[in-house]
This record gives C-alpha cells, sequence and structure tokens, in this order.
C-alpha cells in the first residue's frame, strides 16, 4: 500500500504562486477590480467619517442649547410681531442662561448709497437688537465693535458677513457708511458666518432705541434667540411658548437650528449607503473576474494538474493550490485596495480642512472583504481542477 501523498505548508505558497508569476498580466488585473471596490468603500466610509467628525465639532463649537423664538408662520413670510414682554419672560424661564431679541424692520432696505434704487437692496434686512446679541449667538466679529449700550442710540450698523459681502464692505475704516431707510448711517462692525443664525449673516444691525426714533420701531420683536442649560434644552424649549405668548401660545414656534446640521449629517449617512452599495457591486465584479481568471487558469493548466495527479498529488491539494492562489489575488488587491482608499481620504479631507479619519473597521473590514471574495470566487475552478482525473487531464492538455 503506497503511503499518502503529502504536501508541506512551506510548498504550499511557491506551488500556488505559479499561475500568478507566470500570467502577471492577468493577475494584476484581477488584483485591480478587487482593488476599486475596496478603494471605494474604504473611501466612502473616511470621507463620510471626516465629514461627520467636522460637523460634529461645528455642532460641539455652537453649542446644540441655542433656540429660536419666533412667530408661527408660512416659510417665507413675513415675521409677525411677538409681545414686547416676550424677552423679559423668557430671560426669567428657569434653564435660560441668556436671550436676545430681534425685530425685523420691515419696508427698510439696506443701499450701498442713496442713488440706487430700493428694489436693489439684494434681499438684505434691517434689523434691530440689543447689545447681547453677540454673545447669545456665541458670535465673532471679523472687523470693528458691536452694539453697546451707547451706540445703540446713534445711528451706527453691524453688518451681518453676508451683507458686508453683498455691500463691497471688507473692513471697517470709521468711513464706510450705507442708506438705511432716509438717512445714512457708519458702520461700526462686521460679524463672522453666524452658522446657526442666517438671518443675522443678511442683516444690518441697529440698536433698539435708534429703530425707535427712525423708524417707529413699537418695541415688539420678531424673533428672539435662547441659550439654554445645555441639560434642560429639551425642558425649555416646551416652555417657551406659553413664556414669549401667555395669550395665545399656539401661535408661537421653538426651533433648534442645530438641527439642519444634525439633518445634514443624515443626509451624509444616506449618501454614504448609496455609495457603499456601489462599492460592494464593484467589490462583486472584481470577484467574478477573480472566478474567471481562475477557471481560465484551470482549463490551461490541464496538463500541470494530471502531472501532479499522476505524481501522486491529492485531490485536496490541487484544490488547495488554487484555492490559495485565489485568495492571494483578493488579499493584494484588497491591501492595495485599502491604501488606495486611505490616500483618496486624505487628499479629500486636506483639501476640505478636515482632519482625515481611516476608521480601522474600514480598513480592516475591506481587507477580509477581499480575501472571503478571493476565497468564494476560488472555490469553484479549485474544486473542477481537483476532479480531473490525470488520464483525462493529461489527455486533454
Amino acid at each position: 500500500m503506497s503511503p499518502l501523498s503529502r504536501l508541506r505548508l512551506a510548498d504550499l505558497l511557491p506551488v500556488a504562486t505559479i499561475g500568478l508569476r507566470t500570467r502577471p498580466g492577468r493577475a494584476a488585473l484581477s488584483v485591480l477590480g478587487v482593488a476599486i471596490g475596496i478603494a471605494a468603500m474604504v473611501a466612502v466610509l473616511g470621507v463620510t467619517r471626516s465629514s461627520q467628525a467636522q460637523v460634529l465639532a461645528q455642532l460641539d463649537r455652537l453649542g446644540t442649547n441655542l433656540l429660536t423664538v419666533a412667530s408661527s408662520q408660512p416659510k417665507g413670510a413675513p415675521e409677525e410681531q411677538l409681545p414686547a414682554t416676550a424677552a423679559a419672560s423668557i430671560r426669567r424661564t428657569e434653564g435660560v442662561t441668556s436671550a436676545s431679541g430681534t425685530a425685523q424692520i420691515p419696508d427698510a432696505h439696506v443701499l450701498r448709497n442713496d442713488r440706487m434704487p430700493a428694489n436693489r437692496h439684494g434681499g438684505l434686512d434691517v434689523r434691530a437688537t440689543d447689545p447681547e446679541l453677540l454673545s447669545t449667538l456665541d458670535g465673532a466679529l471679523l472687523d470693528g465693535v458691536f452694539l453697546d449700550a451707547a451706540t445703540a442710540r446713534y445711528p451706527v450698523v453691524v453688518l451681518g458677513h453676508q451683507a458686508a459681502t453683498v455691500l463691497g464692505i471688507a473692513e471697517v475704516t470709521g468711513y464706510e457708511r450705507v442708506w438705511l431707510g432716509e438717512r445714512w448711517f457708519t458702520v461700526v462692525g462686521i460679524l463672522r458666518q453666524v452658522d446657526l443664525a442666517p438671518e443675522i449673516d443678511r442683516a444690518a444691525l441697529i440698536g433698539f432705541e435708534v429703530a425707535k426714533s427712525e423708524f417707529g420701531y413699537q418695541g415688539h420683536p420678531s424673533r428672539i434667540y435662547v441659550r439654554t442649560d445645555t441639560a434642560l434644552t429639551e425642558q425649555v424649549e416646551n416652555m417657551l411658548p406659553r413664556a414669549a405668548n401667555p395669550q395665545n401660545p399656539g401661535r408661537t414656534s421653538v426651533s433648534q437650528p442645530s438641527d439642519v446640521l444634525t439633518a445634514r449629517q443624515a443626509v451624509d449617512d444616506a449618501s454614504t449607503s448609496l455609495f457603499l452599495g456601489l462599492g460592494a457591486v464593484a467589490l462583486l465584479v472584481g470577484g467574478i473576474g477573480i472566478a474567471n481568471v481562475m477557471v481560465i487558469s484551470v482549463l490551461e493548466r490541464r496538463g500541470e494538474v494530471g502531472l501532479r495527479r499522476a505524481l501522486g498529488a491529492a485531490r485536496r491539494h490541487v484544490a488547495a493550490q488554487f484555492v490559495v492562489e485565489s485568495v492571494l489575488l483578493g488579499a493584494v488587491g484588497g491591501g492595495v485596495g485599502v491604501l488606495l482608499g486611505a490616500g483618496v481620504t486624505v487628499a479629500l479631507a486636506v483639501n476640505r480642512g478636515w482632519q482625515p479619519l481611516i476608521p480601522p473597521e474600514a480598513a480592516g473590514g475591506g481587507l477580509a472583504a477581499a480575501i472571503l471574495v478571493g476565497t468564494i470566487a476560488g472555490l469553484y475552478p479549485a474544486l473542477r481542477a481537483a476532479r480531473m482525473a490525470p488520464t483525462e487531464a493529461l489527455r486533454t492538455a
């Protein structure tokens, strides 16, 4: 009785790489197919994680404890007035750390000079506000100063970031003026962009006192910004309608501007699922490419298989040879794909000013998926090679 054939592990790798070494072009194309799929998946996850980290950092910086109180109205309609006591009542509400009222001045336009027609105001608003607005919004000045108790009674204006851009004013020189209503106002400050209050970005801000004297402001705010104790934000949000308008709380709406950023992150998550699906399709195509290459390899190497079987190689050894070859194709493709995906993530994140983040599960999972695809793709060709009878393989070679 002849002894059982044995194949040492040290010999398996050289035998399994014969096809790769003799047909490098075909092997490279198979590796590329898998690499594209893995690179797509790693890049999508990496870019998404970097983007989400940026959004979360922005939320942490801006705070999720900012609430906006206004009258309930259709989107795009002019702001309605709230009771004159609304801001003071809100400040007395438990959990409120600061509150600042603003009032949209109707029919007042912001123009670069008094020669421009009123319909060329560029969609900019005039808003009256108090000196606490900047601290409540946690805003910052690009140049100049904000309104204070002294300047709020004089014809001076602080421009939102977008308003200053539209008007072509980049800095505060002391000589820059804009035409509000029927008189000149001196620009004393320009705000940086306020992410959670876009209406402030496109507004010209004046004090309540000058709004009364120049525009007939009656003391009724139309929008109030409220900063709360973070732990009590939800509780405060439920109390604000009655605090702002005790007689008709149903006509008052309270919104949380940071929800916009959260919604944007949800959209990014939905897009991520789509792109991951596309990456999975690309990986599937790569796996089919490996399977195709391995089937052709088996057909082309019938003589080699028949000779090895005739010399005593067992079926399991032949099967192991082709499975290992397929796994190597998948592993190399996965490794290249992970590197490509990481490179794309870093390049895009640096270009956008994000911190590059490559999830370990994306890199590890991508490599594992490539190896799994390679294994599955090689099973059928390996079993087909193992079932070849030595005589038939040699005769048809």
